[in-house]
């Protein structure tokens, strides 16, 4: 499956060989959203028809993404949209939010749901939970190895799909709140703003440790998995997804083709053949630098290499001098004029400006222009003077040892044209073919495409007896496999024929043309959909909330035993405990409930197919669980029926599974979740109108924390405080030390790994929610939380102290705010809370 952001790729794919592409759809007419990933390409919902009626005449499938969280207030162009495609005749959506999966099976039975890498989809269960929601295919995370995949496919009959090639997002999909945090935008919604690939520095213990020339911390390099094709089909996964909407037409084309070689040798039994200049292409055409990374298995040195966060092409050599005219390189690779060169800074401490690099004028030696012959003779290990433009190389900003990139080769462009340019079609299907001919009775030929679709054609005049050479089989395998200018190859000839007998070519290319015109008529006619306009009526109108006579009650969550102590001298109604080592929380629980207090354990965000024994060892504590695993949800369902009522935890839906409107949250609730978190893309405002249509008593608000911004697999402790390449040999640094990321504007993010050693970056300033807390009491919101990460004890009892003052109605909102302001050393925010001054109210919406 190719990504596809416009014409040029679209047609890039499907003469490359795609089976499918995924693509986004613009709004209907008349609402306000598109509702996909990539808000910045996309095509014109008008145009959608005759798309997938060009597709399907192809033997393509088209599939919609429509993987973003929606709000309340945009579910009545939500089920527009989902109505427009279906009548389109797309194939399937790809889709991340539970709710609206649920919404598409009930308006569209026929359209089929995909669960988009945005569910976090990690394990089984995972895929189970997608299921529940409608979705019959799950793209899997991309964090998951080879082996992880395997056991998945093992255990379910739900499709799999998986990427094989693209940029990697150094957070798991669904779970970044980088851009809601910093940039008032969200990655939920499609627009996403690459924190990941800004310059860090990292603090540890509160020291800057010097990385070298390492400074894009959070940059991962791009996945490239061509190798391990044959593995994925041996395991049986469904379909491997090209990353990439934003990509041009020679990206989609060679990585298509690649792949759809790959892919057939691997089907076939045949070993991968793509050659050497093949797999340059691809590294040529983008690249941040290609390896499996995590399909392959964990190594944390080499999934962030941290020089650079952009596509540099192919290394072709390293400076070893400067001249007067140009710069001696010793080369890896072979170069000629017009190759597009760039000087990558080995040293960053380098003066800041233009990227040094240009078009290759020519290549000299012993101060002489090698010609057209000495150059096809360059072998990598020479050294050359390279020589540029006049002033387009600043020789002063060029170093010994820089290494140097092909960013553009011209030739490139000459080996991917013919996908480009074709005027007829390139990448052919299979049909079969029956022809059926008796002396004195009209003939017949009967097409049968890859999918089993069939037409008849037949002439009207019937077989004539042969003078000189009768129709045989050889002749009529010629004639009927002339298919040029068609999407189709013939694959397989059936011929009855009964009598010596004589059908002139004319007659018998008439007969073949009107058989290929109704197999792509009958192609392009796509399967009808069933749309149902009345689905279950689910009411978006708020309704006035009684203001509920029971005190605000506050739940407290800490990371360290430190804060535990002062959490328990403050006595709130709850404690949740998120600990890094789960040794510890045996006792912590035990401290708890012997205080009198509610004891609750936060689940990890990410479960992989081998840990899921930590399901029985949370169940094992005692304690209410705070679930933020949309696969641990699925798996309590089956644990918790087996257990006595009064033996089961209480459950607490936490922001990562991602409930953005009622249709999402009254789900979850029905899985037996007591209260659900609102999802970090909800401002304040939306927060409390989720209250008025889910029931405020069925939400628990998150009143203090600092964001969890990147939700990371990569370790940085792993890759920046050890040599080891995962938590087997890395020798624990996150156990002994503190590190911090500080950004370009000099605010440290703490960072935390968790028990699946995954790392979590949160906002270095905390968030606080003084100016909203009126607004959520008045909307009945009643259960108020408060997390924290490195603070102080004395922190601890402050931030508790000054809301429990506020919440019993001793202080101000006013007062509050500057209570909490001298804790956040770096500043406090309201983050993803701010409501933006054109923010309307909630419209009373009719019954959907």
């Amino acid at each position: 499956m190719s990504p596809v952001g416009g014409w040029p790729q679209l047609r890039a794919a499907v003469e490359a060989g795609a089976d499918a592409v995924f693509f986004g759809v613009n709004p209907v007419e008349g609402t306000g959203s598109g509702f996909h990933a990539r808000a910045k390409v996309g095509f014109d919902a008008a145009e959608l028809p005759d798309i997938m009626r060009d597709l399907h005449e192809r033997g393509v499938q088209g599939f919609v993404t429509f993987n973003v969280l929606v709000f309340d207030r945009e579910l009545r162009d939500a089920e527009r949209q989902l109505i427009h495609l279906a009548e389109s005749g797309v194939d399937a959506i790809i889709v991340q939010d539970h709710g609206v999966a649920r919404l598409a099976r009930q308006i569209c039975p026929d359209l089929a749901v995909h669960g988009s890498t945005q569910m976090s989809v990690t394990s089984v269960e995972g895929v189970r939970h997608a299921a529940r929601f409608g979705a019959s295919r799950v793209v899997l995370g991309r964090e998951l190895s080879l082996r992880d995949i395997e056991r998945i496919a093992a255990a379910t009959d739900i499709e799999l799909e998986t990427f094989v090639h693209g940029a990697l997002c150094v957070s798991y999909s669904g779970q970044c709140f980088s851009s809601e945090a910093w940039g008032g935008r969200s990655a939920n919604r499609g627009q996403c703003a690459q924190a990941c690939r800004l310059p860090y520095e990292m603090l540890v213990d509160g020291v800057q440790r010097d990385l070298g020339d390492a400074r894009y911390l959070l940059s991962p390099g791009d996945l490239y998995a061509l190798h391990q094709v044959p593995e994925l089909v041996r395991i049986g996964v469904n379909c491997l997804k090209i990353e990439g909407r934003y990509k041009d037409a020679e990206f989609v084309a060679l990585t298509t083709a690649a792949y759809r070689q790959a892919v057939d040798e691997a089907w076939a039994g045949l070993p991968l053949s793509v050659t050497p200049q093949q797999e340059r292409d691809l590294e040529q055409v983008y690249s941040r630098g290609l390896a499996p990374h995590f399909m392959a298995g964990t190594n944390h040195q080499t999934v962030v290499r941290g020089r650079a966060p952009r596509h540099r092409g192919v290394q072709v050599g390293v400076v070893r001098g400067v001249t007067e005219r140009g710069v001696l390189v010793e080369l890896s690779e072979a170069l000629k004029p017009g190759d597009g060169l760039v000087f990558d800074p080995a040293n960053w401490r380098a003066p800041e400006g233009r990227e040094e690099g240009g078009f290759l004028y020519g290549l000299w030696a012993q101060s002489r222009q090698l010609s057209e012959s000495e150059l096809a003779a360059v072998r990598p290990g020479q050294t050359y003077e390279l020589r540029f433009g006049r002033g387009a190389v600043d020789g002063r900003r060029v170093r010994v040892g820089d290494p140097v990139w092909r960013t553009h080769d011209p030739t490139l462009v000459a080996r991917v044209k013919p996908l480009l340019d074709a005027s007829d079609p390139v990448y052919t299907r299979p049909i079969s073919a029956e022809f059926v001919g008796q002396v004195g009775q009209p003939v017949s030929l009967t097409l049968t495409d890859e999918v089993g679709r069939s037409v008849t054609a037949t002439l009207p005049e019937p077989l004539a007896p042969a003078r000189n050479r009768a129709l045989d089989e050889a002749s009529l395998r010629e004639q009927l496999g002339k298919l040029g200018g068609t999407p189709f190859h013939l694959s397989a000839l059936t011929v009855q024929l009964e009598g010596a007998g004589f059908l002139p070519m004319s007659s018998l290319n008439a007969l073949r043309r009107d058989a290929t015109d109704q197999l792509r008529a009958l192609r392009r006619e796509g399967k009808a959909q069933t749309v149902i306009q009345t689905p279950a009526p689910v009411s978006l109108t708020p309704e006035p909330v009684p203001v509920p006579a029971v005190s605000p009650r506050l739940h407290v969550l800490v990371r360290t035993p430190e804060q535990l102590d002062a959490a328990l001298a403050e006595r709130p109604d709850s404690i949740t405990l998120d600990y890094l080592e789960l040794y510890g929380l045996k006792p912590s629980v035990e401290r708890v409930k012997a205080a009198g207090i509610a004891v609750r354990v936060a689940s990890p965000r990410i479960l992989k197919p081998t840990e899921q024994n930590l399901q029985k060892f949370l169940l094992s504590l005692g304690a209410d669980l705070l679930v933020r695993s949309g696969g641990l949800l699925e798996g309590l369902q089956d644990a918790l029926a087996e257990l006595p009522e009064d033996q089961r935890p209480a459950l607490i839906g936490d922001f990562s599974l991602n409930a953005a409107n009622v249709l999402t949250t009254r789900a979850l609730l029905d899985l037996g979740l007591q209260r659900v978190t609102p999802g970090h893309d909800l401002n304040a405002r939306q927060v409390t109108e989720l209250a008025a249509l889910a029931g405020a008593a069925n939400l628990e608000v998150i009143a203090y924390q600092h964001l969890p911004v990147f939700h990371t697999e990569h370790c940085v402790f792993c890759r920046f405080l050890s040599d080891g390449t995962d938590y087997t040999n890395c020798g624990h640094p996150c156990e002994t030390h503190r590190v911090a990321l500080r950004d370009e504007r000099g605010v440290a993010h703490p960072v935390m790994a968790d028990v699946g050693c995954r790392n979590t970056v949160f906002e270095g300033r905390p968030q606080v929610a003084s100016a909203h807390l009126g607004g959520w009491l008045e909307a009945g919101l009643r259960d108020f939380r408060f997390e924290f990460v490195h603070e102080s004890p004395a922190e601890v009892s402050e931030v508790i102290r000054a809301h429990r003052a506020y919440l019993d109605g001793q202080d101000s909102a006013h007062t509050l705010a500057m209570r909490l302001a001298p804790i956040g050393a770096q500043g406090v925010t309201e983050g993803s809370l701010f409501v933006p001054n054109s923010f309307e109210l909630l419209p009373a919406l009719p019954v959907l």
